[in-house]
């Protein structure tokens, strides 16, 4: 009865709410804010030059930057995007494009609102996000307590079981090792990084996230180079079908779209509010908000139009040669294919450390959302830990299709709650979205200064700025 109750909730949710409800959340900031992600687009990059500056209150943009990126780039970088071309060919990978260019005006809102509201914990560190952002500009205390519930449920137990289940399949696979030891060798080296706390998370992310992103990036980098007289036809085929233009794929536009909004949305996580919980610890340069929107913006621009397409290029250079193979074995096999059998080794590699660093990044979210749970304390952050830890070795050796069932409408829901409160919050977005424009306009280091009737308007905590 349950299973059914949420297979209903979830086929309405993922089937069609969210994919309206995040493509439209997408289109009204990049209206709202004028096409911000096209028009600064080379901004992105002149804020992350000096995106390393920090203090003791918090971690530096970069790192920020790092620990969203390792969460969003997981196993459906090289699995899911898989699977899109398998459903809705080669089509869906335009649509995976589209929906991260507008997806990247939802992240710079919700992680500009992060770091606007953001407060200093007991240990002098900030912290904030959704909930804070739903409970101070918004009042709402109900608000805040549902996101953290189900951010909490999500990214605290279910999300990483998920991709330690990915990371000892693919070694079972492979080599044969029995995914109970795997499993246990992963919570142990999570252990050790969670018991750090955020800053220790940020900085194992610093050093992760650019490395095993460059590795990849590189290794397509040198595949497309080996096919380069076969590009042209393989761009050509995405845009055709993505339109429905070749008359043998007319009728998969429908699953194109579908599938590759799909994609796009689950990859890049814009709007789901699990982002801006990293972004509002970042000691922010320029000292304005809105500069952690830019740099969280380009984490969306990094996960799907870089990293997601490296992946459908290896895929679609590989048509025709795949046979029955589907999901992560696909990508792996195109890999192989191209380069040898190290290849396959290597996407087996790069599953471990894709869904090792989203292990690590999903247990700073669920700690962060403590507050809004009465649980940030002592026995509440050991509770969470071992809980954590124990979901790890749990989702190692077992079948997960309940659980992540549970987990898809815990995040489906908490993705309704944020888009709502981003929706009502435009009006603060484009405010401070302006002061900063204004002041870049005027050759002036963007720098935060509220004044006491903007205070009081958007009930800021007071000494933030």
């Amino acid at each position: 009865m349950i299973e059914l109750w949420v297979g209903t909730i979830n086929s309405y949710l993922w089937g069609s709410i969210l994919i309206y409800l995040l493509t439209g959340c997408g289109i009204w900031f990049t209206i709202r804010l004028k096409g911000l992600q096209f028009r600064q687009f080379f901004h992105m990059f002149s804020v992350l030059k000096s995106s390393r500056k920090t203090n003791s209150h918090g971690i530096s943009s970069f790192q920020a930057l790092c620990t969203t990126l390792a969460a969003r780039v997981g196993t459906g970088n090289l699995m899911g995007v898989a699977v899109a071309i398998s459903l809705g060919g080669a089509g869906a990978v335009f649509w995976m494009w589209l929906i991260a260019l507008v997806g990247m005006a939802t992240a710079f809102a919700e992680s500009a609102l992060g770091q606007l509201y953001k407060e200093k914990d007991a240990n002098g560190n900030y912290r904030g996000g959704p909930a804070y952002y739903m409970s101070k500009g918004l009042k709402s205390k109900k608000l805040a307590i549902t996101f953290s519930l189900c951010l909490f449920f999500g990214y605290g137990f279910v999300f990483s079981s998920v991709q330690a289940n990915s990371i000892t399949d693919a070694f079972y696979g492979s080599y044969g090792i029995e995914p109970l030891v795997t499993g246990i060798i992963i919570t142990l080296l999570t252990a050790v990084i969670i018991l750090g706390g955020l800053k220790n998370i940020a900085r194992f992310a610093e050093i992760t996230v650019p490395f095993m992103g460059l590795a990849y990036v590189i290794i397509c980098l040198v595949v497309l180079a080996m096919n380069i007289e076969l590009l042209p036809a393989v761009i050509s085929d995405i845009f055709a079908s993505a339109f429905g233009l070749k008359e043998a794929g007319s009728g998969l536009v429908g699953a194109a779209i579908i599938q590759g909004v799909k994609r796009g949305l689950y990859s890049n996580e814009a709007g789901m509010g699990s982002a801006p919980n990293a972004a509002a610890a970042a000691v922010p340069y320029p000292p304005h908000p809105v500069s952690q929107g830019y740099v969280q913006m380009l984490a969306v621009f990094f996960d799907t139009i870089v990293i997601c397409s490296c992946t459908a290029f290896l895929i679609l250079l590989f048509d025709g040669h795949h046979g029955d193979f589907q999901g992560i074995q696909l990508t792996q096999q195109a890999l192989a294919y191209q380069v040898g059998d190290w290849g396959q080794d290597f996407i087996t590699f790069a599953i471990l450390l894709f869904a090792f660093t989203s292990i690590v990044a999903n247990f700073a979210y669920a700690d962060n959302n403590l507050k809004y749970l009465n649980l940030d304390n002592m026995l509440g952050h050991w509770f969470l830990r071992l809980g954590f830890l124990a979901m790890l070795v749990f989702g190692s050796v077992a079948s997960l299709p309940e659980v992540i069932a549970l987990a898809d409408m815990s995040i489906g829901l908490m993705t309704v709650v944020n888009v709502t409160a981003l929706f009502l919050l435009t009006n603060v977005v484009v405010s401070i979205s302006k002061d900063y424009h204004q002041q870049k306009k005027a050759k002036q280091l963007p720098c935060y200064q509220p004044s006491e009737q903007q205070q009081t308007q958007f009930h800021l905590t007071k000494g933030i700025w």
